[in-house]
């Protein structure tokens, strides 16, 4: 390299420090024997926001509307991706046949019904009732979906004595029948002229073979259900492949929509969901995925406060950086409807609804939102449940007189309305059963991945558009803005060879800090590598500040080194210790979706850490000709790949070190390594194929790197893909001399 030009040595400070004045040139000495010395002084840990408490279902959930509609249709199809991507339904999974079963009916003064099963997955079920108008009107008749919510029984709920005397005097209710307040709204849907289907959750009474006691009430992870070969709901391996309860139930609910709108009589046109609590999850869930229903109400749930406290409400990914007030939005220009009552819903009419009617009126559709506070606990009494008729007679044309009216009505018994028989036997809740619907689903969705295992250039384009959209929303970030970060630097120490800084790159508007260690050849070649370790820094930096062999390998070629500490490595410890652990919140039930439900995973957090980096040393106003990324180990070579394909274009070549990591190996439910739908997305070798076309080197594969990596890289007509299969000693070395090559 003794050609390459030199550049002066003002342009080499003013590259590395960015006009920051510098700290005093004593250095602080490093905190424990063998560490690199450190860039902020003892004792002290980066300023950084990730370091304070964790978001969770209890905060605050403000939502400002977009500013103009195609603004807003950007931010709506990202938004619909992560919901996807949350409960396991990007892509969708199969469409089987139902094999839909009617039967039993029962008939009333007006009105009819039916017990349905749906089989939706492989020993998954979706049951519930069928109530009819039983005079209708010539032509198709409008429907309207009910998920119950979380109401004892579900279906079968009935009022104790108590209770319905209380509702009785507090006017919640007026008639007899109110004490069955889930049968009396699909009866008096009937006689309004609509087909009604009143679905189980999961769990509920007849719904299998998930038990409640899983689906809505699981507190501890079972380690018996956490292998890798024999894994079951919430553990680590379902979080992997975002399998979860909430997504279960939201599939059920796409297949109910399939379901009624294939009967010969419905009018696909106006089919209507309505559901409370819980119900009203899976109303506001169904509504921001699927464009299929025409009007929605979702009853005392959409607020800017708790967000819904049930594990099936809850998922992976499902609320972070938005929240219930936005997936209300997705449901837009198509009509919605709110009750809020003496719960955490209480404020919606000045905390949310303003918001969502600017949303409205923004696309067009002023008139097609509304909701109304109504003092009671939480409910979907007669007072809602006759705000709801008269939402739906007039968005589903149904041509009732208003005001509408309950009138009395004789309910069914749990006996009539069971869908189970001698004829029809219930599925047993076991087990063996649970794991049979996972290990379905997990089929199903091995054999999309292995569909879409590119083999042309446009196979490649799909595969980036389905493998990397979900990996785009599971690590949740994109390279930064030019304009967001700054740099601090602390320390410098100048050599005839070498400058080299100790310095603080701080992104702005997340309030994040990166400590990173900056190592500038007086003969820099204008290329810059960054390097990133399992531990940090002090991995590639000696005891007294000077760079360890292999990144002097790089030095001596005239290639700048960029060493940083990511969260939890290095100056993130207090202690020194690295996290056995990933944090959670505050919530005794060990459930991963209660905290990665709002808060990015930790390895996602340590992407960012590196596009911040990445981004730093790209946007340099001296305009660095290239920009390279190394990752050496199980932790930091995953970490270095997912970053290097969200950073695209901005880097130059990619060298990873995998040592031979899967996340499909993880069994712990918050071991720091966990990332939900990693494995669902192709693991490491599906990560991998993403990065082509940069030039890439991969250790800890053997000298055959995965099949799906080769192809990807075929298929982007490039060959610039290398394996390293050496010796372990020497990958570090054989890495740098890559990058030069």
């Amino acid at each position: 390299m003794s050609d390459t030009p030199k550049i002066d040595r003002r342009t080499i400070l003013k590259f590395a420090a960015a006009s920051v004045a510098v700290a005093n040139a004593v250095g602080v000495r490093q905190v424990a024997q063998g560490a690199a010395p450190r860039v902020l002084p003892a004792d002290t840990l980066p300023n950084d926001v990730r370091l304070g408490g964790l978001k969770d279902l209890n905060a605050y959930f403000p939502w400002t509307p977009s500013a103009s509609v195609e603004e807003w249709k950007q931010r709506s199809e990202y938004v619909r991706r992560q919901l996807q991507v949350a409960l396991g339904l990007w892509p969708m999974p199969t469409r089987k046949p139902l094999n839909a079963v009617v039967h039993g009916k029962v008939e009333r003064d007006d009105f009819t019904v039916e017990r349905v099963i749906l089989e939706t997955g492989d020993g998954l079920y979706c049951t519930g009732s069928l109530y009819r108008p039983k005079n209708p009107k010539p032509g198709k008749l409008p429907a309207v979906l009910c998920p119950h919510g979380h109401w004892a029984n579900g279906r079968f709920y009935e009022h104790n004595d108590a209770t319905f005397e209380q509702e009785l005097k507090s006017k919640a209710e007026s008639i007899p029948s109110g004490r069955f307040p889930l049968q009396a709204r699909c009866v008096q849907l009937a006689r309004m002229g609509c087909i009604v289907f009143l679905y189980d959750m999961l769990g509920y009474p007849d719904s299998g073979p998930i038990p409640f006691e899983i689906a809505h009430g699981f507190a501890r992870q079972r380690p018996e259900l956490s292998q890798p070969d024999r894994w079951g709901i919430f553990s680590a391996q379902s979080e992997l492949r975002c399998l979860n309860i909430v997504g279960l139930q939201a599939w059920n609910s796409i297949r109910a929509l399939d379901w009624i709108s294939s009967l010969s009589d419905v009018d696909t046109s106006r089919i209507g969901v309505t559901g409370a609590s819980g119900g009203g999850t899976q109303t506001f869930l169904l509504g921001s995925l699927d464009p299929r229903p025409a009007a929605f109400f979702p009853a005392v749930m959409v607020s800017t406060s708790m967000q819904g406290g049930c594990t099936c409400e809850n998922a992976s990914y499902l609320r972070v950086n938005t929240g219930n007030i936005e997936f209300a939005a997705m449901i837009a220009p198509r009509p919605l409807g709110m009750t809020a009552a003496d719960d955490w819903t209480r404020e919606l009419e000045t905390k949310g609804l303003p918001q969502l009617k600017q949303h409205y009126s923004m696309l067009g559709a002023p008139d097609n939102v509304e909701g109304k506070y109504m003092a009671f606990p939480h409910n979907y009494n007669q007072p809602s449940r006759l705000m709801m008729y008269e939402f739906f007679n007039k968005h589903l044309k149904l041509g009732q007189t208003s005001p509408i009216m309950e009138r009395d009505f004789v309910p069914l018994t749990k006996e009539e309305l069971t869908v189970w028989n001698g004829e029809h036997p219930a599925p047993a809740r076991s087990v063996e059963n649970e794991l049979r619907i996972l290990r379905g689903l997990a089929a199903d969705q091995d054999a999309q991945f292995a569909a879409l295992v590119p083999s042309s250039p446009e196979s490649l384009r799909k595969y980036r558009e389905v493998i990397g959209g979900a990996w785009d929303v599971m690590i949740g970030r994109k390279l930064p803005a030019k304009e967001e970060f700054v740099q601090e630097n602390k320390h410098k120490v100048e050599g005839e060879e070498l400058l080299s800084f100790r310095s603080v790159i701080r992104l702005k508007g997340q309030n994040e800090e990166v400590p990173t260690y900056f190592f500038l050849p007086r003969n820099w070649n204008k290329q810059v590598a960054l390097w990133i370790t399992d531990e940090g820094k002090s991995s590639l930096v000696k005891d007294d500040g000077s760079p360890k062999p292999e990144v002097q390998l790089l030095l001596d070629a005239g290639v700048a080194v960029a060493i940083p500490d990511l969260l939890y490595q290095g100056e993130f410890l207090a202690d020194q210790k690295s996290l056995a652990s990933a944090r959670k919140v505050e919530n005794p039930r060990e459930f991963v979706g209660y905290t990665l439900g709002y808060n990015h995973p930790l390895f996602a957090q340590r992407v960012h850490d590196v596009l911040t980096m990445i981004a730093f040393c790209r946007f340099s106003k001296y305009e660095p000709e290239a920009v390279h990324v190394i990752g050496s180990g199980r932790t930091a070579g995953p970490i270095a790949a997912a970053a290097a394909f969200q950073a695209g274009s901005a880097v130059n070549k990619v060298a990873i070190g995998t040592g031979g990591f899967r996340f499909a190996s993880i069994t712990e439910a918050y071991d720091p390594m966990l990332l939900p739908g990693a494995v669902r997305y192709g693991d490491i070798p599906g990560l991998l194929a993403l990065v082509a076309p940069h030039p890439l080197w991969v250790s800890g594969e053997g000298d055959q790197l995965p099949a799906v990596v080769t192809k990807a890289y075929s298929a982007a007509q490039s060959t610039s893909v290398t394996a390293y299969s050496g010796s372990t000693d020497g990958e570090l070395a054989a890495a740098a001399k890559w990058l030069l090559s």
